[in-house]
């Protein structure tokens, strides 16, 4: 079975966690925890005949007092930025990732991720803004599981095997 490393990137509290709890385990959870350094989940998928173990680094969030230790990102084959829709400047943080990360690992396939569309009325972020950035864009709700499923395989299918 092949072997793919992808992260997460995002802001402090966007719900990267969250994601990859309703992913891997269909859970979710209200009780915020704040994930120091990394944590690593694994999920196997198969799509197009192929079997595919994503090894799934979910990193700490970025804020202004604790940037994102790039050394994560070595060998990932791509990643999800994910953004809060209810906290405009989370847009930002996950861009100012992105170029990060560009200059960390290259081009390799990447998601904007963006969270929490179940609190939709209470979105800062306008959803037709986001098609400005030129990136591939989803929105997702780690809390009822839209979109989540799909995104990881969007992501799985774009990296290959």
């Amino acid at each position: 079975m092949i072997q793919k490393k992808i992260c997460l990137l995002g802001g402090f509290g966007v719900g990267k966690t969250s994601l990859v709890s309703r992913y891997v385990h269909s859970i979710f959870s209200d009780k915020y925890l704040t994930t120091l350094g990394v944590k690593i989940e694994k999920k196997s998928v198969t799509f197009d005949d192929k079997s595919v173990e994503l090894i799934i680094w979910d990193l700490h969030g970025e804020d202004e007092f604790q940037k994102v230790n790039m050394s994560y990102l070595r060998g990932a084959s791509g990643y999800l930025l994910v953004a809060d829709g209810t906290r405009r400047f989370s847009i930002d943080t996950a861009l100012g990732l992105h170029e990060t990360a560009r200059r960390s690992i290259g081009k390799v396939p990447f998601i904007l991720v963006v969270n929490k569309v179940d609190l939709a009325d209470s979105w800062e972020i306008d959803p037709t803004a986001l098609e400005r950035f030129g990136v591939p864009v989803v929105r997702t709700s780690a809390k009822s599981g839209e979109n989540v499923e799909d995104t990881f395989a969007a992501l799985a299918r774009a990296i290959g095997g």
